[in-house]
């Protein structure tokens, strides 16, 4: 009999003597080959003896609406939900049986708070679906078991993130409660509670069974007219090019015939990436190894909750009487030759690099030290860039949906994912803000770059248990990172602190040199804090010099495009909600700020949080520097914050290619570069600091607010927009690529005498939220200034919003301020006379008027008496007389 305690002494003093045949283990390899099967925690399979079926288990039909590839967690939820929407006709197709690739020998474990409100919701229509819905449409159990969840926290950092989750969970009715070391000991007697700092306990999570809940989904969706075929492999995907030249999705081929559809779902797993490549599609994940083991009965263990260490990177999952121990190790093993025959099949457990979790499994357990090991379980799972999914319509192929990348997360996000994916193949959008799973929020240049996936996936792999701090950076890039885009973040006062640029180490793994005495590291670490951070000092500096000086910051990651061609009128009445072709009646051409809606009324180009939006240039017979010659016709400049600017690119083409529109939209983002000077009394102006360096009249009367130029800059051609985003008189400079760096040193000169300097987007996040620039829903922040519902020209979206102004808001932005300094970051929750009716969008500290300012939606009519001031205004110069250059 083998025992943990003394796994990991033979591991630790590389003596390695013969173990149970449960457990042997090979030595260290990176081998694809896999071995026969082991034991899993679950009373059933969905597996067949070899041989059993030799071909589809129905026959397939010549056509379908829907061809969902792939019967694990995601497959059998997406077509569950499909079906439950209507969709009949749909097919779902799997190679082997259900559940044979990854889902089978998942964990299973549901826990229903995350640092995300979406992500909330996800969870709790999973728990629903499989707890509730299933047995009631079907009479047959799942095998869900709700035992509860205990988070475990060693620190106060730890107990601080779990506190933070406790308040969001309550506002979805999520029970859960603080526990003393004591009180835990109570509810788990079996824990060593010496090193505790507290936990957080959760009565209503639980586990779920993935034979059963698969079972169950597919029945259910068969009985609502959906096919389920097993036993067929997808040997194709036909894609065809429109009259338009778009790729569209044309048919599914397999080794038994060929399914005729517009659609297909790409719910594969490991396996997605080689299905995407059948259609040109890109499908940015890594297979890695993931394990756990199953331990012996263990006296005293029945009924107790599953547990998450995450200091020590590990979960104890309750199995019957016994435990399942496994975690995120900081060397996992990539899986780069994944095999199109692995089914119902694992690799051998490396116990080098497993190791770890034991260790913390006996720490927080100590009856495991001489607990047997039952059976090991290490199988192939799919990891992502961000840790986020992988979903949507695929920017390649109409058509072609992603359903994949769940990052072992497929079965406790599988119900809520797959209702909004059915959602999205109907609507042509997911119900919920899915803009965190979206495929598009990936640059285009990234999905099909192996190193950036690489990296960027096995650091948020080794980082899955980390405190999820708010100004959390990934060590792949310097200052802040958005979706590929970097950004400067603050900027340090003395030069001596400059930090050299390394690559990736992989935190010394994989025989990678780690990078020692790295100064990013260590700034990183020092932000790492659910108090102000320490450079809190200097991101207040940028923002008073921004507000009483002068200030420049660097927005050069927006995307930056063109619209041009015989409809491009057309197109950009259709696609903006304002009036984007106003006369100028003067020689300066007015700008306009305005929304990009969906068919619900929902604002595509300004997603929550992000401070952006889209702002269109009138026609205008001067062309940039960087322009590229074009057939007659109207021309638009679109300027987007880089980190949505891939979305917005996407949404648009897909908007141009369903109504037919002939105009084209190119992306110059890389051609052109952006700063923004912003100030009271030296921006802009007779006296500014921009009147030396362009050749323009800046007064109010030859440059008013909201209009732009084509001028001058230190020789060069630049377009120069003069407005703001965060309350101050000042301009913007889009400027050609190769002039980029003479434009922003005649700037810095000429700022010089006036104390200019770079400011980062900390201080941008404080100053916009402190002059009220949350964007969320159209209707909702009050933005009819850049919506055209009083004239009659139709864009998307019109008649769901006036039908919404008609029938009266139900959620409004509301801004709160708070006297005293307190720091908060937004998805706190808000209680009126003790019950949570909401939470913050959006939180920061405002250093002018020295509060923490915070957007939220609130239900109209409820009256906040947290204590907070509600303003429906922003309390921050609400005439906006400092953007129009008026200071009293």
């Amino acid at each position: 009999m083998a025992f943990l305690g003394s796994a990991v002494r033979r591991v630790a003093s590389a003596v390695r003597p013969p173990l149970s045949p449960l457990c042997r283990t090979s030595t260290r390899s990176y081998s694809s080959e896999h071995t026969k099967e082991k034991s899993v925690p679950y009373e059933k399979t969905l597996k067949q003896d070899a041989g059993a079926a030799s071909g589809p288990t129905k026959p397939l039909p010549r056509s379908a609406d829907v061809v969902v590839i792939g019967g694990g967690s995601l497959g059998c939820q997406t077509v569950y939900h499909l079906a439950k929407m209507g969709m009949t006709n749909v097919v779902l197709l799997e190679r082997d049986r259900l559940t044979a690739g990854t889902t089978w020998h998942t964990a299973g474990l549901l826990w229903q708070l995350r640092p995300s409100d979406v992500e909330v919701e996800l969870l709790g229509h999973t728990r629903n679906v499989v707890s509730r819905d299933l047995e009631e449409e079907t009479g047959l159990h799942t095998g869900w078991i709700q035992n509860g969840g205990l988070f475990i926290a060693s620190n106060k950092q730890r107990l601080d993130e779990y506190k933070r989750l406790m308040s969001l969970g309550k506002v979805y009715g999520i029970e859960s409660h603080v526990l003393s070391p004591a009180e835990t000991k109570d509810v788990y007697p079996l824990m060593n509670v010496d090193d505790l700092y507290g936990t957080l306990y959760v009565p209503t999570d639980g586990t779920m069974d993935p034979a059963g809940t698969c079972t169950t989904l597919t029945r259910a969706a068969s009985a609502r007219g959906a096919t389920v075929i097993e036993n067929c492999p997808v040997t194709g995907i036909q894609v065809r090019a429109d009259d338009l030249g778009v790729k569209r999705v044309k048919a599914v081929e397999t080794a038994h015939g060929t399914i005729e559809t517009p659609c297909v779902v790409n719910c594969a797993g490991v396996w997605a990436t080689k299905l995407g490549k059948m259609a040109g599609v890109n499908v940015p994940l890594v297979a890695m190894h993931h394990a756990y083991v199953v331990t012996e009965r263990i006296e005293g263990i029945q009924n107790m909750p599953n547990v998450r260490d995450h200091d020590a990177s590990v979960y104890l999952r309750l199995q019957g009487d016994a435990l399942s121990v496994g975690g995120y190790e900081p060397n996992p093993i990539f899986w780069d030759d994944v095999s199109d025959k692995f089914a119902f099949s694992l690799f051998d457990l490396d116990w080098d690099v497993f190791m770890t979790h034991i260790e913390g499994a006996i720490n927080r357990v100590p009856v495991l030290e001489q607990t047997g090991i039952k059976s090991t379980v290490c199988g192939p799972e799919s990891f992502t860039a961000d840790h986020k999914p992988l979903m949507g319509e695929a920017p390649e192929v109409r058509g072609f949906f992603l359903g994949c990348g769940f990052n072992s997360a497929g079965m406790m996000l599988g119900g809520g994912c797959g209702r909004e994916l059915a959602h999205w193949v109907i609507h042509g959008r997911p119900e919920r803000d899915m803009y965190g799973y979206d495929i598009r929020r990936f640059h285009n240049s990234l999905t099909g770059n192996q190193r950036w996936i690489r990296e960027r996936s096995h650091e948020s792999y080794a980082n899955n248990y980390s405190v999820v701090f708010p100004f959390d950076e990934p060590r792949v890039c310097v200052f802040q990172e958005r979706h590929g885009w970097e950004r400067p973040g603050w900027f340090q006062q003395r030069r001596t602190r400059s930090c050299e640029l390394k690559d990736y180490d992989y935190y010394g793994c994989y025989d990678v040199k780690k990078n020692e005495n790295y100064k990013y590291n260590e700034l990183l670490g020092k932000e790492y804090t659910f108090d102000f951070p320490p450079h809190h000092d200097v991101i207040k500096a940028e923002c008073l010099s921004c507000r009483h000086g002068v200030a420049v910051f660097d927005m050069s990651y927006f995307g930056k495009f063109y619209l041009t061609g015989p409809d491009a009128k057309k197109a950009a009445d259709w696609l903006f909600t304002a009036d984007v072709n106003k006369k100028p009646g003067r020689s300066d051409a007015p700008l306009c700020y305005t929304c990009m809606l969906n068919k619900r009324g929902g604002a595509e180009a300004d997603p929550d949080g992000e401070q952006t939006g889209a702002r269109f240039l009138q026609p205008s017979p001067v062309l940039l520097l960087c322009f590229p010659l074009f057939a007659p016709g109207d021309a638009y400049y679109l300027a987007i914050g880089g980190g949505v600017a891939e979305h917005n690119w996407n949404h648009i083409r897909t908007v141009l290619q369903d109504q037919g529109f002939r105009c084209q939209l190119t992306d110059h983002s890389e051609d052109m570069g952006m700063i923004s000077i912003q100030g009271p009394k030296r921006g802009g102006g007779r006296e500014g600091i921009l009147q030396e360096v362009l050749d323009t009249d800046l007064s109010n009367e030859a440059f008013p607010f909201s209009s732009h130029k084509v001028v001058k800059a230190a020789g060069h051609q630049v377009r120069a927009m003069r407005l703001s985003f965060v309350g101050e008189l000042g301009w913007e400079l889009h400027i050609p690529r190769d002039a980029c760096l003479p434009v922003y040193n005649a700037v810095m000169a000429a700022g010089a005498k006036h104390g200019i300097i770079n400011s980062g987007y900390r201080a941008i996040d404080s100053l916009s939220i402190e002059k009220g620039n949350a964007q969320v829903q159209a209707l909702a922040r009050g933005a009819g200034f850049h919506l055209q519902t009083e004239d009659s020209i139709p864009f998307q979206g019109r008649e769901t919003l006036e039908k919404q102004k008609e029938e009266g808001l139900k959620r409004r932005i509301v801004c709160f301020t708070i006297d005293e300094k307190v720091p908060m970051f937004g998805l706190e929750a808000i209680f009126r006379n003790g019950v949570p009716v909401g939470h913050l969008r959006r939180s920061d500290y405002g250093v002018v008027r020295t509060h923490t300012h915070t957007h939220t939606h609130t239900h109209t009519q409820t009256h906040v008496t947290y204590k907070a001031r509600a303003h429906l205004k922003s309390p921050f110069d609400p005439e906006n007389k400092r953007v129009k250059g008026i200071y009293a």
